[in-house]
């Protein structure tokens, strides 16, 4: 559901945040297991080496948002339950830090997700200046609605440039690359649905 390319850090393990890595590996871990699933038969249905996959489950490895989708997908689950904290399956209140960008100040917290017809994701995100985010497409269908809190964003989607300033918003389908920008001089702070 997340996607990432390129993009292979995941929040370090610190005293502020849960280790997302860490609850992603316990996480992948049981519900393979619950699936009646070997690494090797969940590695194939992902689309992602055995070696990957082992690596995942005992947190010895970083990993895009989009190999977690392929995952999930393959467990027959949603991106938040590899993401959340095991033992709080409520997803209404994630607030798990996701990814974090090379520079001081970058991040993405998944914040809640909540079922509809399908599934719909509230993320908080912030860009330092310089910072870029570039996401692999979504299947068919997904939707992109982000509205900008500070700084002015600038998204780049099907080859045209989008700047969305503090106050503004832009929704686009996300079946297509598409890349997050701070091209200015502040953090940018912005708020971000994923739509399925």
């Amino acid at each position: 559901m997340r996607k990432s390319q390129g993009v292979s850090n995941m929040l370090p393990k610190s005293d502020e945040r849960p280790n997302v890595l860490e609850h992603v590996s316990e996480n992948v871990r049981r519900l393979r297991r619950a699936a009646g699933l070997s690494q090797e038969a969940l590695a194939t249905a992902a689309g992602v080496s055995r070696r990957m996959l082992v690596g995942i489950e005992g947190g010895d490895v970083n990993v895009s948002l989009a190999t977690l989708d392929r995952i999930a997908a393959a467990l027959g689950v949603l991106f938040p339950d590899l993401v959340q904290q095991p033992d709080r399956p409520d997803r209404s209140r994630i607030n798990a830090v996701a990814w974090v960008g090379a520079k001081p100040g970058s991040k993405a917290t998944l914040l809640a997700s909540s079922a509809t017809r399908h599934e719909v994701e509230l993320w908080s995100w912030s860009l330092a200046p310089g910072e870029r985010y570039t996401a692999e497409p979504d299947a068919e269908g997904w939707r992109e609605m982000i509205y900008v809190i500070e700084g002015e964003l600038t998204v780049l989607h099907s080859g045209e440039t989008h700047q969305v300033g503090a106050g503004d918003f832009l929704v686009f389908g996300s079946d297509q690359p598409y890349i997050y920008a701070n091209e200015g001089g502040q953090l940018v702070r912005f708020m971000r649905n994923v739509l399925t």
